[in-house]
């Protein structure tokens, strides 16, 4: 189909409503993103599996967009339906873009299924995006293609301004959490629940007061696990577990801010999305050194290992600054209008990414 040089690109994106997805073209000129496909037997919300890894829905939809761009979610369909679908594209001659967020899937303990199906998407993509020079790396290492690389855009949607003195604030010392979400597969929770037991601990010998905030969904993947977290956090008086509901992004958002430092709870990943809302709101990360979460904010990020027995760990702790809430707040907002400049760059940079696709094609 032969359509006007200067009529918007018509971008399909797996999936749409996603706050990644929704935010890397919020300043992108030239460029109109499809709604997300709605599925009457399926609850409001829900786009997975995604419907446009549908083959017969490509070929009954074929001329409503110019670029697919796949993010997440290839792993809710089988590999069969995945290559009859990048086939499918390829009949169609519709150009598919790659965002190679997880060279490992958190979502997964086995990657087998994954790998294959990264084989297959990354050979078949007509150009790639990742978020990291050490991740574009990689994909080049393992499958001789170039990723062009595109930092993660703003994720916090709240005011800049933490609110006033949170609840946990209001302690003498340094106040580190975790967030361990669902214990989905990717999440070592005991392992690093007992990391920070241990290096509390010694933090405590030396005189240094640490309390620890662990933060458990109620639905758990993995109720062995979420037993072994509530055994260590009873036997430790630094440790204090807080189980509940689901957060809404705001109360998230709140309960980061309250903290001086945040632990990842990471046993494989590449890039960490959680790591992107701690940097949004002046909040430091210490990371397992998983993949490349690192390099997504080098001045922000300090590594640690989960394999010494605390050590490394007590050591990143004792490093953490606290900083009254008058200079978070304008290191948030300074944060803030930085982000918004990257916006439109990153938002240029998918432009630019989604015409060189279109152009292989046409």
């Amino acid at each position: 189909m032969t359509r006007d040089a200067d009529s918007p690109l018509r971008v399909a994106a797996v999936p749409t409503e996603h706050p990644y997805v929704r935010a890397i073209t919020e300043d992108a000129d030239g460029v109109w993103v499809r709604p997300e496909p709605v599925v009457a037997s399926r609850p409001p919300g829900q786009w997975w599996p995604p419907v446009l890894l549908d083959p017969e829905y490509l070929r009954a939809h074929d001329r409503e967009f110019d670029v697919l761009h796949l993010h997440f979610g290839m792993e809710s369909v089988s590999s069969a339906q995945l290559r009859a679908a990048l086939y499918a594209l390829r009949e169609a001659r519709i150009p598919l873009v790659y965002t190679v967020h997880d060279l490992a899937n958190p979502q997964l303990e086995d990657q087998a299924v994954h790998l294959a199906q990264l084989d297959s998407v990354i050979r078949a993509a007509d150009e790639l995006i990742t978020l990291t020079p050490g991740a574009a790396s990689e994909i080049r290492r393992r499958w001789d293609r170039e990723a062009t690389v595109i930092p993660h855009p703003r994720l916090a949607t709240t005011s800049p301004s933490p609110s006033p003195e949170p609840e946990a604030r209001r302690h003498d010392g340094t106040v580190v959490g975790v967030h361990l979400r669902d214990l989905r597969p990717n999440i070592a929770g005991p392992a690093v629940v007992a990391a920070l037991a241990a290096a509390s601990d010694a933090l405590q010998a030396d005189g240094l007061s640490v309390t620890v905030r662990i933060r458990l969904n109620e639905s758990v993947r993995d109720d062995k696990a979420a037993d072994e977290i509530r055994s260590l956090a009873s036997a430790s008086p630094s440790l204090h577990l807080d189980r509940g509901p689901r957060q809404s992004d705001a109360r998230l958002e709140q309960w980061i801010s309250g903290l001086d430092a945040v632990v990842l709870p990471y046993a494989h990943g590449t890039h960490s999305g959680f790591a992107e809302l701690c940097w949004d709101l002046g909040v430091p990360v210490l990371d397992t050194g998983c993949g490349f979460v690192a390099e997504q904010h080098p001045d922000d990020v300090t590594v640690f290992r989960l394999d010494d027995g605390g050590a490394s760990l007590a050591s990143a702790l004792a490093g953490v600054r606290r900083i009254d809430a008058d200079d978070r707040r304008a290191l948030v907002e300074q944060r803030r209008s930085l982000r918004a400049f990257e916006s439109r760059r990153i938002g240029e940079a998918h432009r630019a990414v989604y015409a060189r696709a279109r152009g292989r094609i046409a």
